[in-house]
């Protein structure tokens, strides 16, 4: 049972009994563990796998960092000994460890900026359902079989063939990340113009990729997030990316993937419906996201700087 909360820098401080954060940390070791087992054994084997390799060298986190504890911004740990290796944790004179908010906000306080601006502008901003996941295609479009960025992956189609593809179904990419892949090519196809300028404007919460990136922000803004709410955001990336590399152009039947047909109608419904469904996943974990920073914010002496490009 957590005591009473104590006060910090003007906000409340829920302060966790050893017993109690122990309790948690091993409760969040034994569910991120099975989860990571495959994972850890292909890395160490060395075998490439399209959603793994996404999920830990595009997004730049390792398996170590998932298995790690801490409870996050706005709480203290009893005897906390064991945290003071990780990196922004303070001990207090009574014995308890909490994040070093100064440390942490004086280190990524353009990167708190960047990610409140971002995370707020998707939440507020209107779900959209009818790209049909074509960004992926786009980044082989015109492409020979071994030139694209996943050569060891065969496509589904000969490039004239995939290309027409492209160009029947069009391209309506809002995300600046996913259409800075695209072939020179297929950039002129897209609708849209995504920069890095434009993109607190253009992200919104149906894109597969802004919901991804919620993974990367609570990495990012780790370990003020707790280690439960950046491993939800990673099973919600994984989930997706599953769904985003079924709808490529890519054959993944290798992987136990079978393709996700957005070439045809029925692909494109059954695509418009998974991002719906993690729209509404994500709501949650994005919300959560911004208390952080809001926690944040409360705790800190330090204005936030303005976050640069976005």
């Amino acid at each position: 049972m957590a005591q009473a909360p104590r006060r910090a820098a003007g906000a409340a401080v829920n302060v966790l009994r050893e017993s109690e954060w122990r309790e948690r940390a091993a409760r969040h070791r034994a569910r991120v563990e099975p989860e990571l087992a495959d994972v850890i054994a292909r890395r160490d084997r060395g075998i490439k796998h399209p959603i793994d390799d996404f999920l830990f060298h595009y997004y730049t986190l390792r398996p170590s960092h998932l298995l790690q504890w801490h409870p996050g911004v706005g709480h203290a740990v009893d005897a906390g000994e064991a945290l003071l290796g990780h990196p922004f944790h303070a001990a207090h004179g009574d014995g308890s460890v909490t994040l070093d908010v100064a440390g942490f906000m004086a280190k990524r306080g353009r990167t708190v900026a960047t990610a409140e601006r971002l995370l707020r502008a998707s939440a507020a901003a209107t779900p959209r359902f009818g790209c049909f996941g074509m960004h992926e295609w786009a980044m082989v479009y015109r492409l020979e079989q071994g030139e694209t960025r996943h050569p060891y992956l065969k496509l589904r189609f000969p490039p004239d063939e995939l290309a027409a593809i492209v160009e029947e179904v069009g391209c309506r990419c809002s995300h600046f990340d996913a259409f800075r892949f695209f072939t020179p090519a297929a950039r002129p196809l897209n609708l849209l113009t995504p920069t890095r300028e434009t993109q607190p404007d253009l992200d919104q919460p149906g894109c597969l990729h802004v919901n991804m990136d919620l993974y990367r922000w609570a990495g990012k803004l780790s370990p003020a997030v707790p280690s439960e709410l950046l491993f939800d955001t990673f099973l919600l990336a994984r989930d997706i990316r599953e769904v985003d590399m079924a709808a490529s152009a890519y054959d993944l039947t290798s992987w136990g993937l079978e393709p996700i047909r957005v070439e045809t109608s029925e692909g494109r419904a059954s695509y418009a419906a998974s991002q719906r469904r993690f729209a509404e996943r994500a709501a949650p974990l994005r919300a959560a996201l911004i208390g952080v920073v809001d926690a944040l914010v409360a705790r800190s002496d330090a204005t936030i700087p303005a976050s640069r490009g976005v």
